[in-house]
């Protein structure tokens, strides 16, 4: 298991010095669920309607910046500027996951409160990011999505399912790009904490 841990940190580009609380507790047991989670994150990564490799990684730091996960977010985005990713892209990829969280929780509240006046007055959250985004439309919609889901908002992963549909996206991109986010979502369960290396 010791070798899974070092090909899945290396697959992530950090070094196999580096030790995380799941990962390690996964080896002391001799778990072999982390070969499931390695070959989970290598094919959900290499899923074709999501449009390369690029893409892929813009939507698992989405979900890492979503979870506050510093190591998750340090890999993902060295992989996704090694893909091409801009400055840019990488900042309105933690803008979408900054401003979803704010939606997701209002939103949820509305949802899920009985009482229905809340519905009708204006939410007064400001998201001109999503008119001129510097992402496509798209794939804007489709990281939306993701962390909508990942957060557990209804009203919020309907709105964007529609409009990722509406932009072009297919039922399989939608699909993959949900895979995606929850198996990293379970790769920053495992890798919540870390520890220093004992010298």
């Amino acid at each position: 298991m010791e070798d899974t841990r070092k090909d899945l940190l290396a697959d992530l580009g950090l070094s196999s010095e580096a030790h995380f609380v799941g990962l390690d507790a996964f080896v002391k047991g001799d778990h072999k669920y982390i070969r499931d989670l390695r070959v989970n994150l290598r094919s959900t990564l290499e899923s074709a309607s999501l449009g390369g490799k690029k893409n892929a990684y813009l939507i698992a730091l989405a979900v890492a910046a979503n979870d506050r996960n510093n190591a998750l977010i340090s890999a993902f985005t060295e992989l996704a500027k090694k893909e091409g990713a801009t400055e840019a892209e990488i900042a309105e990829t933690h803008a979408i996951a900054s401003l979803l969280a704010t939606n997701n929780v209002f939103y949820r509240f509305r949802h899920f409160c009985d009482n229905k006046a809340y519905e009708q007055m204006p939410a007064g959250i400001k998201m001109t990011i999503m008119l001129r985004p510097v992402l496509p439309k798209v794939f804007f919609e489709l990281i939306s999505l993701v962390v909508s889901a990942v957060n557990g908002c209804q009203a919020c992963v309907n709105s964007h399912e529609k409009s990722v549909r509406h932009e072009g996206g297919s039922e399989q991109m939608i699909f993959d790009a949900i895979r995606l986010g929850a198996v990293v979502r379970g790769l920053s369960i495992s890798m919540n904490e870390c520890h220093p290396v004992s010298v």
